[in-house]
């Protein structure tokens, strides 16, 4: 089923066929220091949970799969979605801010949240600044809160309040 898509992007529930492809972008040399790597089973719990969304993001125009989406919490009560992990592909060709940009109206638009956040590693400045540019505003670090090949790496918490979303569309518009 289709979520949410524009001109570029769609964003459509992932499918236990994608599986393969989910785990071929997370283990990717170029994804792989910044991504938790989980088991089939891990995604196919999360396709399966009532309280996650698992997304594969697919160009518009030719179909080809570009990444993938995790949220959590949206059973939450205090209306607080986790973007868990986004992923993409195919770098470079700007479906990482059409995603964030998707995924942000899908989150307040459509599930009514107030605030949308994530976790990223302290020395991701691409994604970090990507965050920023799409409104996300820091909010402190998890002082080596994640052990990865036996260092611990530091992650920067950072949300987007519905007010501040709104905001930007009004300014936007």
């Amino acid at each position: 089923m289709i979520l949410i898509e524009n001109e570029t992007i769609k964003c459509r529930d992932t499918l236990s066929a994608d599986l393969e492809y989910v785990k071929a972008a997370e283990s990717d040399a170029e994804n792989s220091r910044f991504v938790s790597q989980w088991s089939i089973e891990q995604h196919l719990h999360a396709i399966g949970d009532e309280d996650q969304m698992h997304i594969t993001l697919e160009d518009s125009n030719s179909g080809k799969r570009v990444g993938y989406v995790l949220m959590a919490g949206l059973k939450n009560n205090n209306k607080s979605i986790e973007l868990r992990r986004i992923v993409i592909t195919e770098k470079g060709k700007g479906y990482g801010r059409q995603v964030l940009n998707l995924i942000q109206e899908y989150t307040f638009e459509t599930i009514g949240a107030h605030r949308l956040w994530l976790d990223v590693k302290t020395f991701n400045q691409r994604a970090r600044d990507l965050y920023k540019s799409t409104g996300f505003v820091e909010e402190g670090t998890l002082r080596e809160s994640m052990l990865y090949n036996g260092q611990y790496d530091s992650m920067v918490i950072m949300s987007i309040l519905e007010s501040e979303y709104n905001a930007g569309r009004t300014t936007h518009a």
